[in-house]
């Protein structure tokens, strides 16, 4: 999230695609918030109140079930409470610890995926909604929240974080924990992350669903062939000089932290303390510096529009028209591929849909889910 912020400055001079106002013409049935169940006008989203008794705790814990996270809904439509228990676990992938969240005993199976810089915890207003009627997991990729950080140098390989690992950790997290194929629910990075799982082996993903997913405008292959070479300079500088864990350092503040958060959601009363806290703390683990740094200088990769052609599986993107990193006049290209079934425009909402706009996102996987449950 934090490296969306240092990029967001990027220009690119492209021409407003001419689509309706909220959809592609990528199918012929269209999709309109308002005519999603429980999305309507007298649809008054869900109040939870969250009480996590210690967030740092989720990352320390065994293999045992821990339920650490305690969720009440309240139900304005009944008046009834209902407890929902989020527990959290480890699994261990390769060797590394990785955390994971959980909740729901039946329904289809959905994954949750987090963006740059961000963890499972940046689906906790979706999580106990969605398991309603799911088996819902969020996920903590390889080197960030509480999964753990292994050292990129130590390694002896080249780009260890990209798309390719933490693909095939998703879909080694279907085989050993869910044991069974699911659909994949993701924002930003986490697009990317849900698509190349999917092309590397298709059979475990049923479908996928693209918050704001990342354009990847810092790739090689964006950028004009007279900046490339200070690009590269610039990504040597910071990693492998003390430049770069200073910068970290500077904006793994809770200022800097609420700030970042501050540009990237358009209703900004939803950068709670809560939700800067659940970004920061994990930023302040050890290693953390060493991904950050890693990740910013990966200019290499797939990007969505090599992607998505290869996906055998249902794809719905959806994107906050006010995200002002990812720019939804780029991002409605996206609908125009064959795999995608539609293109769905969230009014007034800005890089992270599911957090901002819970009641406009929880209703929207609930209808893709629907659509191709029995497929």
């Amino acid at each position: 999230m934090i490296i969306m912020a240092i990029t967001s400055s990027s220009t690119i001079t492209i021409s407003k695609l001419d689509f309706p106002i909220s959809f592609s013409q990528s199918i012929n049935k269209k999709i309109s918030i308002s005519s999603i169940p429980f999305c309507t006008k007298k649809y008054v989203p869900k109040k939870l109140f969250f009480s996590i008794k210690n967030p740092k705790s989720c990352g320390n814990i065994s293999n045992s079930l821990v339920n650490d996270c305690s969720i009440d809904e309240i139900s304005k439509e009944n008046k009834t409470q209902v407890s929902i228990d989020v527990k959290t676990s480890t699994w261990n992938w390769k060797g590394y610890s990785i955390r994971y969240q959980f909740c729901g005993n039946s329904g289809p199976a959905l994954v949750l995926v987090h963006g740059f810089g961000a963890n499972s915890d940046h689906w906790r207003k979706n999580i106990p909604v969605l398991a309603q009627s799911h088996r819902v997991f969020s996920i903590d990729l390889i080197g960030y929240g509480y999964s753990d950080k292994p050292n990129p140098r130590e390694l002896g390989v080249d780009n260890f974080y990209s798309f390719e690992t933490w693909g095939s950790q998703l879909n080694d997290f279907c085989k050993d924990v869910i044991g069974d194929k699911a659909f994949f629910i993701c924002n930003s990075i986490g697009g990317l992350v849900g698509l190349q799982a999917a092309i590397l082996e298709p059979q475990l993903c049923r479908g996928i669903l693209l918050l704001n997913i990342s354009l990847r405008m810092l790739h090689i292959t964006k950028q004009p062939w007279f900046g490339r070479p200070l690009i590269k300079a610039f990504q040597n500088l910071l990693r492998n000089t003390e430049l770069g864990k200073f910068f970290f350092k500077s904006v793994a503040t809770p200022e800097a932290v609420k700030n970042i958060l501050c540009q990237c959601y358009y209703d900004t009363s939803q950068v709670t303390d809560e939700l800067v806290q659940a970004i920061l703390l994990p930023g302040l683990e050890p290693g953390a510096v060493d991904v950050f740094l890693e990740f910013i200088c990966y200019s290499a990769g797939p990007l969505p529009e090599e992607l998505l052609p290869q996906v055998k599986c249902p794809v719905l993107v959806a994107w906050g028209d006010k995200d002002p990193w990812e720019p939804i006049e780029l991002g409605r290209a996206y609908g125009k591929f064959d795999t995608v079934e539609d293109f769905v425009v969230l009014p007034n909402v800005g890089h992270c849909p599911q957090d901002e706009a819970p009641h406009l996102v929880n209703p929207l996987v609930e209808s893709f889910v629907a659509r191709h449950a029995n497929v």
